[in-house]
């Protein structure tokens, strides 16, 4: 069976719900997981978005949440969970707005996608102290066993 992500509050491809947005409770959606190859050591999850700032006309990737060395053995990540709630050794990235932790969608025009991706690797990776995105990407090449990804959409309504 390959690795798969759900979750429980929107399909994939179906729209997060207010709750998990800026418009809402800014809160990190539940997330689940299962399969994880037998090798695999740690999990990774980046949730970004492809279309910042116009989806009609693209300019960068906002990342939202950045997650590393989650252990294998997790089976996903609950509704609104904060850092002294992760699964023991998962360390944190940086999102975006320069913090760790999730942050939730807030597109300033139209609608997005969110990239909810899970990596499956054959190795802990160092502690990065915080890393940006890129560096959490740098650090996995040549190291991941499979990925999989579940996106989400949203577009405020004003």
């Amino acid at each position: 069976m390959p690795l798969t992500l759900t979750s429980t509050a929107f399909p994939h491809n179906g729209e997060i719900p207010l709750r998990y947005t800026c418009d809402g409770d800014d809160i990190s959606p539940p997330l689940s997981w299962s399969d994880a190859p037998a090798g695999a050591k740690s999990l990774v999850l980046i949730v970004d978005d492809p279309d910042a700032p116009d989806p009609q006309a693209p300019k960068m990737i906002w990342v939202h949440w950045v997650l590393y060395n989650i252990p294998p053995s997790t089976a996903g990540l609950p509704e609104a969970v904060v850092t002294k709630n992760l699964p023991p050794e998962t360390l944190e990235g940086v999102n975006d707005w320069k913090q760790s932790g999730y942050r939730g969608p807030c597109p300033p025009i139209g609608r997005h996608r969110y990239f909810h991706k899970l990596y499956a690797l054959d190795t802990v990776l160092s502690d990065m102290n915080q890393p940006t995105k890129a560096k959490v990407e740098s650090a996995l090449q040549g190291h991941i066993i499979t990925q999989t990804v579940i996106v989400g959409t949203y577009q405020r309504s004003r």
